[in-house]
């Protein structure tokens, strides 16, 4: 029986250890479920991660495995100026003559994890009855990293977009930590300028705040902390501090397809889109030559 491809789950830009954590438990939840693949997990664009990409390719290595698919935990594109997963890989896999490694497609806003996103709001709410009143008075701020790269920030936007269409919130505001406007103070202005009385709807407006990442780290922990100061000299509005979207079961479901999706088509060269529609989350192959040297 031939075994399939290596699937490599590489997390982006986090040093904590709870975002490590949080990666080898989703390595373990989809080793588990698929046992026929070989399956790892480590970071890129992250010195002195505790669990480095690298070590990542050189155990799957260790195990025999000569083909790989590296499924990136990105919402957004990382931006330029910064290490790519397929530069990782070809200097990961340089040491390993006869690896090929080939990047998939990255979930950004995923319905399944728009879905988990939702959740993390009503968990955010709190306990009880979500009304169709209670949600018009509810505005969302999505906070994304940040990137110097307007693409990379417009997918935030592109995910804003998606997540208020349909689901009955007054609206969804973008708000960024670092690299560009607005950051969190500001979009949270932006907030309480739009925020208006609802009809039949009991209570001041609100406000939720909701990181579009994979891990609470320390970006997502100073949006929190920047929410709380701001919260503090706003009593007029509620304000709520949501959850990451995390390492769930809906977050596995979606790194499989990526997997499958990869294995099934292939991959473009590197630097290619994967559709004509400019998808910047298009597979892509390492570089000819990597692992090969």
């Amino acid at each position: 029986m031939t075994t399939p491809p290596a699937l490599l789950i590489a997390g982006h830009g986090a040093r904590d250890d709870g975002a490590a954590e949080a990666l080898r438990a989703l390595v373990r939840a989809v080793g588990e479920r698929h046992p026929e693949v070989p399956v790892a997990g480590g970071f890129f664009g992250a010195p002195g991660s505790p669990v480095p990409l690298a070590d990542a390719v050189d155990a799957l290595a260790g195990r025999g495995v000569t083909e790989l698919v590296a499924v990136p935990l990105l919402l957004a594109p990382t931006g330029a100026g910064t290490e790519t997963l397929a530069a990782a890989l070809e200097r990961a896999a340089a040491g390993h003559p006869g690896l090929r490694p080939v990047c998939a497609a990255a979930p950004g806003p995923d319905p399944r994890l728009l879905d988990v996103l939702e959740r993390r709001l009503e968990e955010a709410l709190g306990a009880g009855a979500r009304t169709p009143q209670d949600r018009a008075r509810t505005t969302v701020l999505l906070v994304g990293r940040g990137a110097s790269d307007p693409q990379a920030n417009a997918e935030v936007a592109r995910a804003a977009r998606l997540l208020w269409e349909g689901r009955g919130f007054a609206g969804v505001e973008t708000a960024f930590v670092g690299q560009t406007a607005p950051d969190v103070p500001a979009g949270l202005d932006r907030c309480r300028a739009l925020a208006g009385p609802v009809p039949g709807a009991a209570g001041p407006a609100r406000v939720v705040v909701l990181p579009y990442a994979f891990f609470a780290d320390g970006p997502v922990e100073r949006a929190w902390m920047q929410t709380e100061g701001w919260a503090a000299a706003h009593p007029d509005i509620e304000v709520f501090g949501a959850q990451v979207l995390g390492t769930g079961p809906e977050v596995a479901e979606v790194v499989m397809a990526r997997y499958r999706a990869a294995v099934a088509g292939g991959a473009l060269p590197a630097g290619d889109r994967a559709a004509d529609d400019g998808d910047p989350y298009g597979p892509q192959r390492v570089a000819a030559g990597a692992g090969e040297r």
